[in-house]
């Protein structure tokens, strides 16, 4: 068998440039709760504060306030303060926070075939049984 010449393997402009934008993205949703938020807009619409709160199960408000803010500096969601009394104020994905409606949808459905691949390789005894899968 031959020897690969290390030299083959190394990055390219264009493979850093991706990585680049991969990090990017990541960085945009990763974390504990702005792919929930993310997520929740995308499949709900526009949202209430406290309805998104109830949605987003285990969230606080500050953090929720932090994460829309997050997503809000980042032009992936719009406040709306509403002129009623008391004030109410909603969010909603940007048509920009949108455009990661095909990664959202990418991710479910990756994930649902990674859980039922690994689940369905362990025996029925040793299978998580919580909603949650660690590997």
């Amino acid at each position: 068998m031959s020897q690969k010449n290390p030299d083959e393997f190394r990055f390219t402009p264009h493979c850093h440039e991706q990585l680049r934008a991969i990090y990017d993205t990541l960085d945009l949703v990763s974390g504990k709760w702005r792919i929930a938020v993310i997520s929740s807009l995308n499949f709900l619409g526009e949202c209430r504060f406290g309805e998104l709160q109830r949605i987003v199960d285990g969230i606080g408000a500050k953090m929720l306030s932090q994460v829309l803010k997050e997503l809000e500096d980042n032009e992936l969601v719009i406040r709306t303060v509403h002129d009623t009394k008391p004030v109410t104020v909603s969010y909603k994905l940007t048509d920009y926070g949108r455009t990661l409606e095909k990664i959202i949808e990418e991710m479910a459905s990756w994930g649902l075939n990674h859980r039922r691949r690994i689940l369905s390789d362990r025996p029925a005894e040793t299978a998580p049984e919580a909603e949650t899968l660690s590997v």
